[in-house]
């Protein structure tokens, strides 16, 4: 082998299994402890006194990076967290397959 040794083998399933549990694991034992004040936006907003007057122009899924219905503040953001993650991963997933999936037609048959 010439060249790098550094392998550029596809990504196995195993290992995308691996790190979703390792992003569900950080999502649901670090959310908690993320910090209650405002974010960069909404600091701001309350900076200048217009955050009275946002409007909200879709429902969110998780008011305040809480789930609706949960009264415990750790498990509710924990929750969210993990909601969280696994909407990002299906949608960085169903995009990978829809990439690959057009890349394979685009290649041709027997091109695979």
């Amino acid at each position: 082998m010439t060249g790098s040794s550094r392998s550029t083998k596809p990504l196995r399933i195993r290992d995308l299994w691996v790190w979703l549990l390792l992003a569900l694991a950080v999502a649901a034992f670090l959310s908690p402890l993320a910090s209650s004040n405002p974010d960069g936006l909404e600091r701001v907003a309350e900076d200048h006194g217009f955050a009275a007057r946002a409007q909200a122009y879709l429902r969110a899924f998780f008011p305040d990076y809480t789930v609706p219905g949960i009264s415990h503040p750790g498990l509710t953001t924990a929750l969210a967290g993990i909601a969280g993650t696994l909407l990002t991963f299906g949608a960085g997933y169903g995009a990978a397959i829809l990439v690959s999936r057009g890349k394979r037609e685009a290649a041709g048959p027997g091109n695979n």
